[in-house]
């Protein structure tokens, strides 16, 4: 397929069926634009589309997140996994506060270098809240240039894709044009089988059930309800492959859990 046939019909795609709805294609606010990335990490859209409002409603600017404490933070993130990514937006919004005095820097090594921005988060930064015609990849993106480009291979490196990204981008319109490529990702894993597993970065994400996360999960909620000791914690979480003493351990020091004598309590 040739390119400009490529961007035609993704193009046509977006004009007919694409997501116009999603509440962050609404807006430019590179913190709004931060916070749904990053929700969006590992996470389906229905369970981001629930709790997004209500991120935003609690803590509205940057400022607000930056002086929240952790517990107020983890108890509305709630449901969305991977509380790391609470900690790392809460980290990027007292920096941007303080260092720069509440306004989101726009160069890229300026944006990689706040707490768990990575090349797709800064180009989606770049791209929705800036309209820069920055040229990166996400899982969807992938899976169209693996689709038209890339048939029968496997084990393709985003090194060979990013400069099909770079040639295609609309650089009078790189908000929608990526939008655009989102949503034709959504519909070939939709009704093909997922065009991402050709790529050497593709990884199956593993079973919550049973797994460590699901432990680490349980004792932190349960911290967060109110202050508790160890023993209370092994009590409550039961028996376990897990070593429960060393998520203890991990919580503490990765910001999570404060440890006053023999009781822990979730971090102000």
């Amino acid at each position: 397929m040739t390119e400009s046939r490529f961007k035609a019909l993704i193009w046509d795609y977006y004009k007919n069926a694409g997501r116009h709805g999603l509440p962050w294609r609404k807006t430019k606010d590179p913190y709004r634009i931060l916070v749904s990335e990053v929700m969006l990490q590992q996470t389906q859209v229905p369970r981001v589309l629930a709790k997004y409002p209500e991120f935003l409603s609690r803590f509205p600017t940057t400022r607000s997140l930056a002086r929240a404490k952790v517990s107020e933070i983890l108890k509305v993130w709630k449901g969305l996994g991977y509380n790391r990514r609470a900690l790392a937006l809460k980290r990027v919004s007292e920096i941007v506060s303080i260092e720069f005095k509440g306004r989101f820097p726009k160069e890229a090594h300026e944006l990689e270098s706040l707490p768990g921005i990575g090349p797709s988060t800064r180009g989606a930064i770049m791209a929705f809240s800036f309209g820069l015609p920055t040229t990166y990849i996400e899982t969807n993106i992938r899976a169209v240039f693996l689709h038209f480009f890339f048939k029968g291979k496997k084990g393709v490196d985003d090194k060979e894709i990013l400069p099909l990204v770079e040639r295609t981008l609309d650089r009078e319109r790189p908000r929608d044009w990526y939008y655009a490529l989102m949503d034709y990702g959504v519909y070939l894993k939709r009704t093909l089988p997922n065009p991402s597993r050709a790529s050497k970065h593709h990884a199956r994400q593993a079973s919550f059930k049973g797994s460590n996360r699901e432990v680490r999960s349980k004792i932190l909620s349960y911290v967060l309800e109110k202050p508790r000791t160890q023993k209370e914690i092994e009590r409550y979480i039961g028996k376990t492959p897990h070593d429960i003493d060393k998520n203890i351990r991990d919580l503490v020091k990765e910001g999570f859990l404060a440890k006053a004598g023999k009781t822990l309590s979730a971090r102000s």
